[in-house]
């Protein structure tokens, strides 16, 4: 094992107070740490000390805006809804490689949980914790629901994990080779929502401090909801494959401690009805009682006057019903450069065609239908015209004014929208796909001094609870409840969407659908009610990282196994191209100083396929293995007694090899 190492923790910025602590952490194995060389025996007898354990915890666990990058709002990239200029080894089968070390399979962030709860819930129970009984109970529900967000996130990636509920003694290595053993994934995911009860039954309608700057009951509900609906519906689309439990080719069937497993309610349809129930109920709670932030239809305000528009990208977010949880930076202590990229080039992170084409008009129809009224999309102006205002107010188009505060200041403001920059080449700078977003940009000219940004980040959005509770109701039943009904009501019609959605299901024709890779579930079209619940939740959920984790749920990318998938962006080689002077619009596929796609290949900008020299310039294509990520070869050989690979105790997901620098199998 190797010894502790002490890591500069970043900071967390609650209600005026900023809360900084190092713990150490070991890379390898089950992450097993001396306790001793991270905080003193004698802690933890005070309810602040509980507190600051545990903030200390959300930088690494919670997603939220880092600085140099677009913050949450870049997540997406990689998907069918966003596109940056290099290809994600996922979609270039054979390029995506078992790794020597390191990789998914690291228990750090549970382990520093596990010892929190290991340590303080004895002294919880027999009453030695000093302070006010309320917040130590939320304190340790925060831990609850910390390790059980980190075990969601290893899920999404690993599937079958092993279930720590323990801080390790690393002093005995059997010890630690038999905790790795990898239990089925639908026990891992009652482990997590057993985890989540336990944090609402802890946690506090509002958090201490009132701020919504620490985790609260409703955020735990909101979480269940979203574990619920992910294994709900990935039990049911990957049902009898070897990525579920006793499916065909399961490999944890090989190992005899699963040899004998059972579903606990006796039947994957059992489950999969198991977990959207709780999908359902607990989205329910954050729905029912969380209204949703007005949209006014205003775009350019420097007086807050769109409340939901101005959400995204405010100081402080605590006044905004619909946000549960944020984080807030501080101009002289923590700060992000999210708003220079949003006044400008989006840090080279575009929005798809196929995004953008998949909202509605404001009369709920799809582009294509009959009477949608849609005005083409010969120019960003035109795209933007008479659709769901979520389109309208955060895609940006050229002529609009970014800063309304402050102008003048900042070293970096771009005050009005350029014609976008798709010439620039450079590896963060430039309009990767010509269609970038406004969602989360500041008007304040202040927030574009280079890095020192301090707009907050929004880590859950109650809206998500609409969403789903809408998605898991009709999975579980076929239909819509009244319930499911009027939540889909209430988000259309704050989007400014005409809210019969029965029309918009009746106009949609599949076949048109396909840009959409969430128009599929294992390789084919699904349904057009399915497909508008799915449609509404991408539109709603735009640039706020869930996508990937939607995609891989419904199993929503067998398509480009045996066909390669062509991301494009706005429509260059149409009327806009004459926006641009001679010799900016480079191209040519063996043309090194190429900048652009080729006209040759359609009248799209094609961001990934610029020159024929890269991975991508066939197009994106998948492989089956890719819905999981492969276990590095060192965990083998640690989960071992004799460091074998062979006479490992886990086993590799399905489709990958335990060869270093391999691909998927037959790649």
């Amino acid at each position: 094992m190797k010894n502790v190492n002490l890591r500069k923790n970043k900071l967390w910025i609650l209600a005026g107070f900023v809360v900084t602590m190092a713990f150490g952490s070991c890379q390898k194995f089950l992450d097993v740490t001396p306790p001793s060389e991270i905080v003193p025996e004698d802690y933890f007898d005070d309810e602040s000390q509980l507190a600051a354990y545990t903030i200390a915890r959300y930088v690494d666990i919670l997603p939220s805006h880092s600085n140099w990058s677009l913050g949450t709002f870049g997540t997406d990239a990689g998907t069918d809804n966003q596109v940056v200029r290099t290809v994600d080894t996922k979609f270039v089968p054979g390029q995506w490689r078992v790794e020597s070390e390191k990789g998914d399979w690291d228990f750090t962030n549970i382990y520093e949980v596990n010892y929190f709860l290991n340590q303080v819930l004895p002294k919880w129970k027999e009453g030695q914790i000093l302070g006010s009984q309320e917040n130590i109970d939320h304190y340790i529900g925060e831990a609850y629901f910390l390790r059980a967000h980190e075990y969601f996130t290893k899920l999404q990636a690993l599937g079958d994990l092993p279930i720590l509920r323990k801080a390790l003694d690393d002093s005995d290595n059997q010890i630690l080779v038999d905790a790795s053993k990898r239990s089925p994934r639908t026990e891992v995911a009652r482990f997590i929502l057993s985890d989540l009860d336990s944090a609402i039954t802890l946690l506090k309608d509002a958090a201490p401090g009132g701020m919504k700057q620490r985790i609260s009951k409703n955020v735990a509900y909101l979480l269940k909801s979203r574990v619920g609906l992910f294994e709900g519906t990935w039990l049911k689309y990957f049902k009898g494959t070897a990525f579920v439990p006793n499916g065909e080719g399961w490999p944890g069937a090989a190992k005899d401690y699963n040899a004998d497993f059972q579903f606990s309610s006796g039947s994957i349809d059992g489950e999969i009805d198991f977990f959207l129930s709780e999908a359902m109920e607990a989205a329910a709670n954050v729905a029912d009682n969380v209204v949703l932030v007005e949209n006014t239809g205003i775009i350019e305000s420097a007086n807050n006057e769109n409340p939901y528009f101005s959400m995204f990208g405010a100081l402080n977010m605590s006044s905004y019903s619909e946000v549960l949880l944020w984080r807030q930076y501080s101009e002289s202590l923590e700060n992000h450069n999210v708003p220079v990229y949003m006044q400008g080039d989006n840090y080279a992170v575009g929005l798809t065609r196929s995004l953008v084409e998949s909202y509605l008009m404001a009369n709920g129809l799809p582009i294509y239908a009959a009477g949608s009224g849609y005005h083409g999309d010969d120019y960003i102006e035109d795209v933007r015209e008479d659709r769901d205002d979520r389109l309208q107010l955060f895609l940006k188009q050229p002529g609009q004014t970014n800063v309304l505060v402050n102008v003048g200041q900042g070293t970096h403001a771009t005050v009005t929208e350029p014609i976008p920059r798709v010439y620039i080449a450079g590896g963060s700078q430039g309009y990767s796909s010509g269609y970038t977003i406004r969602k989360g940009i500041s008007y304040d000219g202040l927030q574009a001094n280079n890095g020192k940004g301090y707009t907050g980040s929004i880590t859950f959005r109650a809206s998500e609870a609409y969403l789903n509770y809408m998605e898991a109701c009709y999975e579980k039943n076929g239909s819509l409840d009244a319930k499911a009904q009027s939540y889909w009501t209430q988000l259309r019609a704050r989007a400014k969407v005409n809210t019969d959605f029965n029309a918009t299901i009746a106009a949609t024709v599949m076949s048109k659908e396909v840009l959409d890779w969430g128009a599929y579930s294992a390789g084919n079209l699904i349904s057009p009610t399915l497909y508008n619940i799915r449609r509404e939740r991408r539109s709603e959920l735009m640039a706020e990282g869930l996508r990937l984790m939607d995609l891989k749920r419904w199993r929503a990318m067998d398509q480009m196994i045996n066909t390669a998938y062509h991301v494009e962006g706005f429509k260059l080689w149409g009327p806009m191209k004459d926006w641009y002077t001679s010799g900016q619009l480079v191209y040519g596929a063996s043309n090194d100083k190429a900048v652009v796609s080729d006209p040759s290949l359609g009248l799209y900008l094609r961001p990934l396929e610029i020159r024929s020299n890269t991975l991508s310039y066939n197009g994106l294509r998948f492989a089956l293995a890719h819905y999981l990520a492969p276990i590095a070869v060192e965990h083998f050989q640690l989960t071992s007694t004799d460091g074998s690979i062979n006479n490992s105790v886990i086993y590799q997901n399905p489709g990958w090899p335990t060869t270093a620098g391999s691909g998927a199998i037959g790649y």
